[in-house]
């Protein structure tokens, strides 16, 4: 049985504006249908409530008749099913991206301490402009210096991995 959002609303209506539960025992939800009836709807505060909510505990009710059809089930049998658990042998777990900054930090530490934005976006998923920018705020907060190669690289030295100074131009 699939439920229909006009027959909710209506059954809502005629039941003195959702105060008597009609359309939550309509939607099988029996035990808040009786407390609405004795309650008059949770003193009108639980009847307004479900009349901007209805269409979505419509959506609900038609996914739990979903499952029960999809596992064969009486209506009488109760099934609880929580949405957002997923077991790990059904579904590959979501790859965290890692942050821009800790790529950065482990390139630095992996190469001595230098880095580019052309080596961070090789070894990550960010592009180059992302990671140059990120460099540069990194420089700006003093993190790391800019300095540049004699071919004109601009390489971004941080001090706690670096080796020594050579190779740079001196100054920028």
């Amino acid at each position: 049985m699939y439920y229909n959002t006009t027959i909710a609303y209506l059954l809502w209506a005629l039941g003195g504006f959702g105060a008597l539960g009609f359309h939550r025992f309509y939607l099988r939800k029996v035990p808040t249908g009786v407390l609405w009836l004795f309650t008059g709807g949770l003193g009108y505060v639980g009847a307004i409530y479900d009349f901007f909510t209805l269409s979505g505990q419509v959506r609900e009710a038609n996914i739990r008749a979903g499952y029960r059809e999809a596992l064969n089930m009486s209506p009488r049998e109760r099934v609880v099913f929580r949405d957002r658990y997923v077991d790990p042998s059904f579904a590959e777990q979501p790859r965290t991206r890692e942050t821009i900054e800790k790529t950065i930090l482990k390139a630095a530490k992996k190469n001595g301490g230098l880095v580019t934005p052309g080596e961070i976006a090789i070894e990550s998923e960010y592009s180059s402009d992302d990671a140059r920018s990120a460099l540069e705020k990194l420089a700006a907060k003093g993190f790391c210096e800019m300095r540049v190669r004699p071919s004109g690289v601009i390489v971004f030295r941080f001090p706690e991995f670096a080796a020594g100074d050579e190779g740079f131009e001196p100054g920028l």
